[in-house]
């Protein structure tokens, strides 16, 4: 093996986690992206007069972000990626923002079509607490 050949993905394999932090100005940009201009990611007395704590991330934003664990390891091809929304993450107004830590790892790899399908199981938190349910993304391996 080359020293640069990454070894063979294996079952149990841990994608490198990262650390991003969502502002209130990434919420706007995104609301103007996504066009998805909902008050509670925007207006905090919005939000607050729905009963949230504060202005909160879009979902898909939320979503979107811990898929990058999973390009940013370019270790295949995304085939699908799935989650659910189980707590939000709140984003204070100042410059620091929400810090979200995501995190994967190897879970499975099947074979189809004479192709290595992994399938990664995501961590996503904010605050302590996760707030995707079961993130599972499918990756056909390249190596």
């Amino acid at each position: 093996m080359s020293e640069t050949t990454a070894p063979r993905v294996a079952v149990g394999d841990e994608l490198p986690a990262i650390e991003v932090r969502i502002t209130r100005a990434d919420l706007v940009r995104y609301a103007g992206a996504s066009l998805d201009f909902n008050p509670i990611h925007l207006s905090e007395r919005f939000a607050r007069s729905v009963g949230l704590p504060d202005v909160i991330a879009h979902g898909m934003l939320t979503m979107a972000i811990a898929g990058r664990v999973v390009t940013a390891w370019g270790r295949g091809e995304l085939l699908d990626y799935s989650a659910r929304f189980t707590r939000p993450v709140v984003v204070p107004d100042d410059d620091e923002g929400a810090a979200l830590t995501v995190a994967g790892k190897v879970a499975a790899i099947d074979e189809e079509d004479g192709a290595r399908i992994a399938r990664i199981a995501l961590s996503a938190h904010f605050d302590g607490k996760t707030v995707l349910g079961k993130p599972v993304a499918r990756v056909r391996l390249s190596d």
